[in-house]
């Protein structure tokens, strides 16, 4: 009775699996998004990212794959933030066990995730970096707070911070780079700061600096581009 009971309980399997159909465990996989981590600016904080937030919600992303860093932003970009960051997106990838994540930075975010980028191992984390209204080759404005601001002197044209990341390719491949810029940008100055050679630059119109986080337009811009829609 063993051999007929065996193929009995094959064929019984066999015909589960048909039953579930072919497309059960693809359509999991269609609905699962890679990580995304969302960076705030300069003396901002986490609470910024409301509205891309539930804008993902909306596209699919569940609560799990959704992050938010917060950090201090009067520290350096290159000694002490690229690192923590890096602490950051390899908890991240723990947590979640994602090979890779998406990065959305706005503003003075955008510097010490790209410096991780660049030179702190990130082309092998991140998929997909996307600036909002970052000040990629500076800001004149920081100029007024750069002598007693760490952050605002790595933030100031021809800083070292700047210069370094300026050096050589600035969208190092495989990480996509995409950034949104405005042309009505009263903090970063000049706003040709925000495009980088290599990436996708997109221009968002005539926002204020703060409202490229919450624009519509902007946030079906960022979906778009993480989800390839």
């Amino acid at each position: 009775m063993r051999r007929p009971a065996t193929a009995l309980l094959t064929l019984l399997i066999a015909l589960a699996a048909l039953l579930a159909g072919p497309g059960t465990a693809p359509a999991r996989a269609a609905t699962a998004h890679r990580p995304v981590i969302l960076v705030h600016g300069y003396n901002a904080d986490p609470g910024v990212w409301g509205g891309l937030d539930a804008r993902l919600r909306a596209a699919g992303y569940a609560e799990g794959e959704i992050f938010r860093w917060g950090y201090d932003t009067h520290r350096s970009v290159n000694e002490v933030l690229a690192g923590r960051f890096a602490a950051y997106v390899d908890e991240v990838r723990r947590t979640t066990g994602a090979e890779r994540v998406d990065v959305v930075a706005h503003s003075f975010g955008s510097l010490p995730t790209r410096w991780y980028v660049k030179y702190g191992g990130g082309t092998a984390t991140v998929a997909h970096w996307i600036s909002l209204a970052g000040p990629n080759h500076g800001t004149s404005v920081a100029w007024a707070c750069a002598l007693w601001d760490q952050a605002c002197r790595d933030m100031t044209p021809g800083s070292w911070v700047q210069n370094r990341l300026a050096e050589g390719d600035e969208t190092p491949d495989p990480v996509t780079h995409t950034t949104f810029w405005s042309g009505c940008d009263e903090v970063i100055d000049p706003d040709t700061s925000v495009p980088l050679t290599g990436a996708t630059n997109i221009a968002a119109g005539c926002l204020d600096h703060n409202a490229l986080l919450g624009d519509e337009g902007v946030g079906r811009g960022v979906v778009a581009a993480l989800t390839g829609a």
